[in-house]
């Protein structure tokens, strides 16, 4: 009760005290001006550069050292010797007799036909006039306007020793104007042909270059 009472009374004194006087004193500290000071932060210094360390070298492992193979001696088998075999030929077997039949009588055999006349032979290849032929004769010049130069190569047929037909094998004239002029080239040579060569054998071919030099 008694520790009741004394708390009591120190609040009471203590509101008394701030009423008076004391909380002036109070107010006025709680007044007064308060200084403030720019505290300037401090600057660390700079780190230190990093420093590369280049990477440690590759150490690679030396290739191993070479070996050469062990040299390996192949011994040839000796060649086989030469075998010499005899063989015993088998004799034939004999031979097996066959006694041959009676004849028998065979019809008479008919008259055989008389045998067709030999074909005449076929004349051979064309063969040079002046082998073939004992006379021969120089054909006309036709008349002509122009220059001709060339030949004319021609195969006949001798029949009888006479030129029974004449064909133009090959013509190489140049200049003949038209075809007019051609036919006379060509019947001038067939009429040489047929009325002045005499030639030996029968349906033989003979060939004949007519060569043609004219100039106007």
């Amino acid at each position: 009760m008694v520790g009741i009472t004394v708390v009591i009374l120190f609040h009471v004194l203590l509101v008394y005290a701030l009423v008076t006087g004391l909380a002036k004193k109070v107010v006025q500290v709680v007044v007064a001006p308060i200084e403030t000071k720019v505290i300037e932060e401090v600057k660390k210094p700079p780190p230190p550069p990093e420093v590369v360390v280049p990477p440690p070298p590759k150490l690679e492992a030396p290739p191993p050292p070479f070996i050469p193979p062990p040299e390996v001696q192949i011994t040839a088998p000796p060649p086989p010797q030469p075998t010499i075999t005899a063989t015993t030929p088998t004799p034939p077997p004999a031979p097996v007799v066959i006694a041959p039949a009676p004849p028998v009588q065979a019809p008479p055999a008919p008259v055989a036909p008389p045998a067709p006349p030999a074909p005449a032979p076929k004349p051979a290849g064309p063969i040079a006039a002046g082998v073939a032929c004992s006379k021969m004769q120089v054909p006309e010049m036709p008349a002509v306007n122009t220059d001709v130069q060339g030949s004319l190569f021609v195969i006949a047929t001798v029949k009888g020793g006479r030129v029974t037909d004449v064909q133009i094998e090959r013509n190489t004239l140049r200049g003949v104007a038209d075809r007019r002029a051609m036919r006379s080239f060509i019947s001038s040579v067939e009429t040489a042909m047929k009325e002045g060569y005499v030639c030996a054998g029968d349906n033989v071919q003979i060939r004949q270059e007519f060569a043609f030099d004219i100039k106007n």
